[in-house]
């Protein structure tokens, strides 16, 4: 009987042991009592070499070590000569059937030259020379084919067939059957390798894998970790007769398994939120986390009864025999109370290994009683227990591994006394790690909301980071013993903010400084240590998708939901419609197309020289002046500061002013700044002190973007309450065109002289480099010096690439994402970046960020050119357009009849004024969709709608349907269109939900997010800053909005642009950047015009 472990990996492979050599897998494969054992990575050219070096022939097919090189150890009798099958794994990432597949493979050769033949076949198609396991952007069935050209005796199999992101059935990149895989190739298939988080019962379910022998293997990255599961051999010693009971089954005697349990992707989960759950548990939430609202890990139990066709529990008859054991010092750690990484149990390892033989003949066949007497009564106990299957599981779960128990404390005491009495009296009492688990989850679910939603990515660092560390350059910060604020630890400055007692506090909050931490565990603060009423409480933010993940992690944190529901969170707009309409105020927001088409018809009468987007931000303008109680005279002579002139119909007069007013009234709608303005006004005049109490304790987050209505709001909603609370950055004021002004905190001193002032300074986000760069860049603003410290520790240079053009700009930005995340090579890799490994992201690792919306367009012909997921976030013009503003009335007047503004405009848009039928039709329509708008998910609503209406060629509506994927419900989608900041309306490339996918939003819309990698794309003369006919942007401004975007990237940053740089490329410093030339591409065929409206983003 041999015993063989085929899928392992060498040192050139990422994330393995320096020590997975030949000598060092010589060694430990005798430690355990391995017979045969693979390669791995007979792909790598250095490997190979390194191979045929210290290798020699043995039987046919087959190594052993050379003499040479052998190491001698009491512990590895040297009587064992392990064998060496050459053996290699492919990791295959390709798009097939409309989907990004991510599948791994592993082929066993039947000699090194058919390596060496095989590896200049696939060289052709991708880099093999900077992984062990290299990633090629090839089908798997083409993979197949190509080895069986190369190699006819070769083996295929399929690996790890259950991970759920890199295998051929994994829930997220895989397929449901192995035709869908490998098509005419799939009689070519003999063998399945299971996985560690699946055991053969659990293959056994799905009647699909009955004629497929299953084989198992450790996918070891150190030789420490071979053995973890392997095969039972019965066979002539050679190639053939190894590749003959894997294709036939014929002396393949059966496997040893890891307890399934163990994998680290055994349950459904989320280990950022310490969360571990049944499949049957994860359906329940929609296979959404409830704690933090993002789609959940799923496991392998999961995915397997997804596609099981037989009940928990089916024996198959012709199954062949398996073992479920643990590794021997996990055995020795678990009946001994210790940690299997510790000094006493590898000494009490080697120790048995010298006194009793091989891992494996310790596990599986040494009696028990010279075990004993070898290794004392408790290691005895724990591999009898072992060895009949009586052992403790917590399941692994999203790559976490599981862990076993042998024995309870008390146990492992009485052993150690031979107090075997109590032990079968069961004198531990001790919580098993099963129930320990429940008991855990219990606590996690109970603080999490019961149905999951949009995950929210803003500051995520604040959560993941910046709250989790608690080393600042000036100290350690005090422990929160009390448990009151998030589950880390606060630095010292952001104590100070959390611990504020002052009547206004303000904190300066430089990017990744763990700004949403503080502003949750001020809030966190208020409610538990200082007993503040919830519904004293008011937090404002800038998006709904951040009051979203406030609210989620306030009821975490509070263990419930009454908190969050008590308290006031949303952003001004929402505040300030809910306040309104519980006053009674009935009314509907004008969307941006009809402001524009009442700014026409003003423009129109009044014989004004402005576009009607000017014309919009005029009347903003002039209602923000009127907030401050500036009279109109004022008003005037601050415009004619800023325009220099008085040109006939430059401006908006006062008479057109007022008539747009009246326009509005005659459509019964508020444009957005009426809705802050009938709220600012009802609260100067008398907002009853049921209202005011919301705003004893008022917090705004993203303060420096608040505009001066908004800021009279503050003061208005403040006035006699008792704390205001305010946190941002002047660095990231972005909406100036708006409004806003990056003085409002000189302003708020000016106002609160008593102000306490708090800065945070330390950056845990951003890789030194990527900050720097940032840092360089705004300090040619006015202003201090800026102090972030950047505390992470990985570090990469920011990447600056010029390309030819703009075509060729998109094409690199597409290819690099494929490279990112381990697809198609491009052809210029190994001149820029030869020898350097990254790490393979996936697609939500990434962002593509840029000035205006109409720079996506040629991004997104790039992407679906690769086959790359997407996103774009935004409101773009598609919006504007008049079916789609029809549509939107349309739905929300199914929702609201009363709404009867949202009607009139219906039938206007939608029906030609000469139809006389038209309310007629719009009556049927709304029969038809009210009975089914509650019921259906919003895209299914739309492309019913669409084919009722003959709109199947509208691009318009295709993206309308393509954002509704994202919403589910009709009424949030209509809200967030409504309502909505720039992040938070979300757009899909195809009309099915991204589970992965690249972001594209512009720069104002990435404000309070974070990628992994970011790419900000066309950073070039005319764009950044941004020049629109003769006028030109804020350069201060322009260069904060490329500073945010900046600071949105964790630890790659990549610049690009083509034909004449930005100025503010020559800003950052060549020491924290490299630049690099993209492969030159076709030019451009088609330019894009800029309109205005790319200007108000």
């Amino acid at each position: 009987m041999y015993i063989g472990d085929l899928h392992i990996h060498s040192r050139y492979s990422r994330a393995t042991s320096r020590d997975c050599t030949p000598e060092y897998l010589d060694l430990w494969a005798r430690k355990k009592g391995i017979d045969i054992v693979g390669t791995g990575d007979f792909t790598h050219p250095a490997w190979r070499e390194e191979l045929k070096e210290k290798l020699e022939p043995a039987e046919d097919g087959l190594y052993t070590l050379k003499d040479e090189y052998r190491i001698h150890d009491a512990a590895a009798p040297d009587d064992r000569r392990p064998r060496f099958v050459v053996t290699g794994e492919i990791s295959s990432i390709y798009k097939k059937k409309d989907k990004v597949r991510k599948v791994h493979s592993l082929l066993l050769l039947p000699g090194l030259e058919d390596a060496d033949r095989l590896a200049r076949r696939l060289e052709l198609i991708g880099n093999i020379h900077s992984d062990g396991r290299p990633i090629l952007g090839l089908d798997c069935r083409d993979l197949l084919e190509i080895m069986l050209e190369t190699s006819p005796e070769a083996l295929y199999v399929p690996a790890h067939i259950w991970t759920p992101h890199f295998s051929m059935f994994g829930a997220f990149s895989g397929f449901d059957a192995i035709e869908d895989c490998y098509e005419d190739m799939t009689p070519y298939i003999h063998a399945l390798e299971t996985g560690l988080s699946s055991d053969p019962p659990m293959n056994w379910r799905i009647s699909a894998l009955d004629s497929y022998q299953l084989i198992s293997n450790s996918d070891a990255h150190s030789p420490a970790k071979l053995g973890r599961e392997a095969n039972l051999f019965e066979i002539p010693l050679s190639f053939s007769g190894f590749a003959d009971a894997i294709t036939t089954g014929n002396g393949l005697q059966g496997t040893i398994e890891f307890f399934p349990e163990e994998g680290k992707y055994h349950f459904d989960g989320h280990r950022k939120c310490s969360l571990c759950i049944s499949p049957a548990e994860a359906l329940s939430y929609g296979n959404i986390c409830p704690v933090c609202g993002k789609k959940l890990t799923i496991g392998v139990l999961h995915r397997v009864e997804q596609l099981a066709d037989r009940e928990e529990g089916f024996v198959l008859p012709q199954a062949r025999p398996f073992e479920s054991l643990v590794p021997l010092p996990e055995v020795i750690a678990a009946s001994t109370g210790k940690s299997a990484s510790s000094k006493k149990v590898l000494e009490q390892y080697e120790k048995l290994l010298g006194k009793l033989g091989a891992e494996f003949d310790i596990l599986r066949i040494i009696p028990e009683e010279d075990i004993k007497a070898a290794a004392g009564a408790p290691i005895a106990e724990g591999i009898k227990r072992l060895r009949e299957g009586r052992v403790d599981r917590t399941p692994g779960f999203d790559g976490e591994y599981g862990t076993i128990s042998l024995l309870t404390p008390s146990e492992i005491s009485s052993l150690e006394g031979q107090l075997s009495f109590f032990i079968e009296e069961g004198m531990g009492n001790e919580d098993s790690p099963e129930k320990i688990r429940s008991h855990r989850q219990t606590e996690v679910l109970r603080a999490a909301r019961p149905e999951g939603g949009t995950s929210v990515t803003e500051e995520k660092n604040d959560e993941e980071h910046g709250a989790g560390i608690s080393n600042s350059r000036e100290g350690n910060a005090k422990e929160n013993s009390s448990g009151l604020y998030e589950e880390a630890k606060l630095n010292l400055g952001q104590e100070e903010a959390v611990r504020a007692l002052d009547r206004v506090t303000a904190v300066i909050a430089g990017p990744g400084s763990g700004k949403t931490k503080t502003l949750i565990s001020r809030i966190s603060y208020l409610l538990k240590e200082r007993g503040i009423a919830a519904a004293s409480i008011t937090a404002v933010t800038f998006t709904n998708k951040a009051a979203e993940e406030m609210r989620s992690r306030l009821e975490r944190l509070s263990g419930g939901k009454r908190a969050a529901c008590e308290m006031n969170i949303g952003t001004f707009h929402g505040i300030c419609s809910r306040f309104l309409t519980s006053s009674g105020l009935e009314f509907m927001v004008a969307d941006e197309g009809l402001q524009e088409e009442l700014a026409e018809k003003a423009i129109a009468r009044y014989a004004l020289k402005l576009s009607p987007s000017r014309f919009l931000r005029e009347i903003s303008n002039r209602k923000c002046s009127a907030a401050q109680g500036e009279s109109p005279a004022v008003q005037e002579e601050s415009r004619v500061v800023q325009e220099g002139s008085h040109a006939s119909g430059a401006q908006v007069t006062a008479e057109a002013a007022a008539y747009y007013q009246e326009l509005l009234a005659g459509e019964k709608v508020l444009d957005y700044d009426d809705l802050l303005l009938e709220t600012l006004q009802l609260f100067r005049e008398n907002p009853g002190a049921e209202a005011e109490k919301q705003f004893q304790y008022l917090l705004v987050d993203e303060f420096q973007d608040i505009n001066p209505v908004q800021y009279e709001l503050l003061k208005a909603w403040n006035r006699n309450g008792r704390e205001l609370f305010v946190i941002g950055d002047p660095d990231q004021s972005i909406y100036g065109f708006r409004g806003s002004d990056a003085g409002c905190f000189s302003r708020l001193e000016a106002d609160y002289p008593q102000i306490h002032t708090v800065r945070l300074e330390e950056n845990y986000r951003s890789a030194p480099a990527v900050l720097e760069s940032a840092l360089s860049l705004i300090s040619h603003n006015d202003g201090e010096k800026r102090r972030m410290h950047a505390l992470a520790k990985e570090d990469a240079l920011v990447r600056v690439v010029e390309a030819s053009g703009e075509m060729g700009e998109a094409i690199f930005t597409a290819k690099e994402i494929n490279r990112l995340i381990g697809g198609i090579d491009m052809l210029d890799v190994e001149e820029n970046h030869s020898g350097e490994q990254r790490r393979v992201r996936s697609f939500s690792d990434i962002a593509v960020l840029y000035r205006t919306h109409r720079q996506a367009q040629l991004l997104e012909k790039c992407l679906r050119q690769e086959g790359i997921p997407y996103v774009v976030a935004g409101r773009e013009d598609f919006l504007l357009e008049k079916n789609v503003r029809g549509t939107l009335y349309f739905f929300q007047y199914v929702l609201h009849p009363e709404d009867e503004a949202a009607g009139q405009l219906c039938l206007r848009l939608l029906w030609p004024p000469e139809e006389k039928t038209a309310e007629e039709q719009l009556t049927l329509l709304i029969s038809k969709y009210k009975r089914r708008i509650h019921k259906d998910r919003t895209e299914k609503l739309l492309e019913n709608w669409i084919k009722d209406r003959k709109l199947e060629e509208s691009g318009e509506m295709e993206k309308l349907v393509n954002a509704a994927v994202l919403y589910p419900e009709m009424e949030h989608f209509l809200e967030t269109l409504s309502l909505g900041a720039e992040g938070d309306i979300r757009r899909s490339g195809s009309r099915r939900f991204p589970a992965d996918a690249v972001t594209l939003m512009t720069l104002h819309g990435s404000k309070g997010l974070e990628f992994p990698a970011v790419f900000i794309y066309g950073i070039r003369k005319g764009l950044l800053p941004l020049e629109l006919g003769t006028a030109s942007g804020d350069v201060q401004e322009e260069r904060r909005l490329l500073y945010v975007g900046m600071t949105r990237a964790r630890e790659e940053l990549i610049l690009t642009f083509s034909g004449e740089p930005s100025m503010f490329l020559g800003e950052i410093p060549e020491k924290f950047s490299q630049r690099e030339q993209a492969k030159k591409e076709k030019p451009v065929e088609e330019a894009v015009q800029l309109s205005l409206f790319d200007f108000m983003v």
